[in-house]
């Protein structure tokens, strides 16, 4: 069960408020975050916007140098390496952080794929369904030892859950491959993460969070042709923006305030835009016609369950087994 009713709380932010404007007044002094993807697109500000608040930053790699490079001159910051397509890699990165014996106060599952050419991982998996859901189902279960009573995880989401309900009877896309519905899945898959996470995680009072950060440009659109954005209607032929994306500043704010806002304490296992709790809406709104909200399908605890006791299964790990 859900802790909070998936409503808005009017939290005084919007879609324009920055994470910088959202931790104004919150000090993370002697508190230590780790950000996958933190050295790129949204991440980086997310790291940024933390350091700046106070807070010790871990950012896990897959691309060690290029994270060193991106993140140099950003103080409190430490790299170290991580693929979250490589469960053994998840946990070798896991073993290492545990026997450090530090506490983790935020855990902000940022780093993803989307909209990828047809890419088998592990036992075959569907790689966004693998890398964004179960590399950071491996990873959260297996820190789980070194996060801390009363720390925060928040699982980055987005409106692309609405392509595609967790797919219980083809769930690795073995009777053809759809990039959209496949992220669509794994967008699903992060928002019944946190559900059910966050009604795990009672017993430590940790809280779980989904969120969607909004329509920023970003590396994330990198395997997407000109001409599938001009038809989605984001650019023109000459390459101009037709949609007005938020900058990456303000598409950070929303998991930078799941992560640390007051606002939020004693709530969990809900789903946030624009700085604030979504509206629930109907399994099948039309998302041609639907601009906001959470699809009830994404917050069943039956179904984020059922997917929980999958994931186990598949990564071979749970902290709560």
């Amino acid at each position: 069960m859900t802790t909070t009713s998936q409503h808005k709380i009017g939290t005084g932010f919007g879609a324009t408020s920055t994470a910088a404007e959202v931790l104004a007044g919150i000090d993370l002094t002697g508190k230590l975050a780790l950000v996958t993807g933190g050295y790129s697109g949204i991440g980086i500000e997310t790291t940024r916007a933390l350091v700046d608040a106070g807070a010790r930053v871990i950012v896990p790699a897959r691309r060690r140098a290029t994270a060193e490079q991106a993140l140099a001159g950003i103080d409190n910051v430490e790299i170290d390496e991580l693929d979250l397509g490589d469960l053994d890699s998840v946990r070798a990165f896991a073993e290492r952080f545990v026997a450090g014996g530090r506490r983790l106060d935020l855990v902000i599952n940022n780093a993803g794929i989307m909209a990828c050419p047809e890419t088998r991982i592990g036992d075959g998996w569907e790689a966004q369904f693998a890398t964004n859901h179960l590399g950071h189902f491996a990873l959260v279960n297996r820190l789980w030892p070194a996060i801390a009573e009363g720390a925060r995880v928040v699982a980055l989401s987005s409106r692309g859950h609405f392509f595609s309900p967790v797919r219980w009877d083809d769930l690795q896309f073995e009777r053809g491959y759809d990039k959209w519905q496949a992220y669509g899945q794994a967008k699903s898959a992060n928002v019944l993460f946190a559900v059910k996470l966050d009604e795990l995680g009672a017993a430590k009072n940790v809280h779980a969070f989904a969120v969607h950060p909004g329509g920023i440009w970003t590396p994330l659109q990198r395997h997407l042709s000109k001409d599938e954005m001009v038809q989605r209607g984001w650019i023109d032929e000459a390459g101009n923006q037709l949609v007005k994306f938020k900058t990456p500043e303000q598409g950070a704010a929303t998991a930078v305030f799941a992560a640390t806002s007051p606002q939020l304490d004693g709530m969990g296992g809900v789903y946030l835009e624009d700085c604030d709790v979504a509206e629930s809406v109907p399994s099948d709104a039309d998302p041609a016609t639907t601009w906001g909200g959470v699809k009830a399908y994404a917050l069943d605890p039956e179904q984020a369950d059922r997917l929980w006791t999958l994931s186990a299964e598949l990564t071979g790990v749970n902290a709560f087994a």
